[in-house]
């Protein structure tokens, strides 16, 4: 009884998928969220247990990559998932983490320049468990906005408005978390997010045509941000870093209690990655008109 019910939900979605196109995109996008929403809160929930949460955030990635590529064939009839390409998984994820790491330097970098930061110890052990959380971070939340959110958009609206769009929408979500910061930080915060890693993100999709490179950019920006031990998108008591790093100068250049990502340092590395990124992306053909 419970095989002839899957059998025949299983009918039913592939049947929204070729009869009712308009369904796909609530369809997978409420499945999504509700795997990003489940795996994060899971991942977070372990606590401190070292190596324990770097391996079990790092499954969970995976399970949730495996689960977006079956609900897009069940939902859409996509089989192989065009974004998820095995074999630019490694150099794709290995290119993002690079970039991602060398933005969040050089955004400290700049910080250093005009301000300046003073480093004391941190706590190692519970940086491991910040490896996982930010695994299974990076792989939902890009699942959702580049997989799901941006692709759709782009198919509907082209490529530019669509960037606009899943960058807002990126931006957006940031507000519905817990944030340690106050209200006026973490408005700005999300506008900044929005500004750098939303348009970062989309452009590593868009020049790439896959997940891998804005989900190493994703996952290594946050550990390194996480490992100088400073707020992370308002949060800091979630995470261990490698030390502690506290930030000195003006909030709009340190990004102050939401973390540097929110400051015009983190903007500025990021947008310029970001330009080399589209500046790629044209040239490649990869930039589509609404339709």
């Amino acid at each position: 009884m419970i095989e002839s019910a899957l059998s025949r939900a299983r009918r039913r979605l592939r049947s929204t998928a070729g009869v009712r196109p308009a369904w796909r995109f609530p369809v997978l996008l409420v499945m999504t969220v509700a795997v990003m929403v489940v795996a994060q809160q899971f991942v977070v929930a372990l606590g401190d247990l070292g190596v324990v949460d770097l391996v079990v955030g790092v499954v969970v990635a995976a399970v949730s990559l495996l689960l977006y590529a079956g609900l897009c064939g069940l939902v859409e009839g996509r089989r192989p998932v065009a974004e998820l390409p095995r074999d630019r998984a490694l150099s794709g994820l290995l290119l993002g983490s690079a970039l991602g790491a060398a933005a969040f330097l050089a955004t400290m970098l700049l910080i250093l320049v005009f301000g300046g930061w003073h480093v004391t110890a941190g706590d190692p052990r519970r940086f491991l468990a910040t490896l996982g959380v930010m695994a299974c971070v990076a792989v939902t939340e890009e699942v959702v906005f580049r997989g799901v959110v941006f692709r759709f958009a782009e198919d509907r609206f082209g490529t530019w408005p669509a960037l606009a769009v899943s960058s807002v929408v990126f931006g957006a979500a940031h507000l519905a978390g817990t944030s340690e910061a106050g209200v006026g930080a973490t408005l700005w915060g999300a506008t900044a997010i929005a500004l750098q890693g939303g348009i970062l993100l989309t452009a590593a999709h868009v020049a790439t045509g896959a997940l891998w490179l804005p989900i190493g950019v994703h996952f290594a920006w946050n550990v390194v941000e996480a490992g100088f031990g400073t707020a992370v998108s308002g949060k800091t008591s979630e995470f261990g870093g490698l030390v502690h790093t506290a930030l000195s100068g003006s909030p709009v250049l340190t990004g102050g209690s939401f973390g540097p990502e929110a400051g015009v340092a983190g903007i500025l590395s990021c947008l310029v990655a970001a330009a080399f990124l589209l500046r790629s992306a044209v040239r490649g053909g990869r930039v589509k008109r609404a339709g």
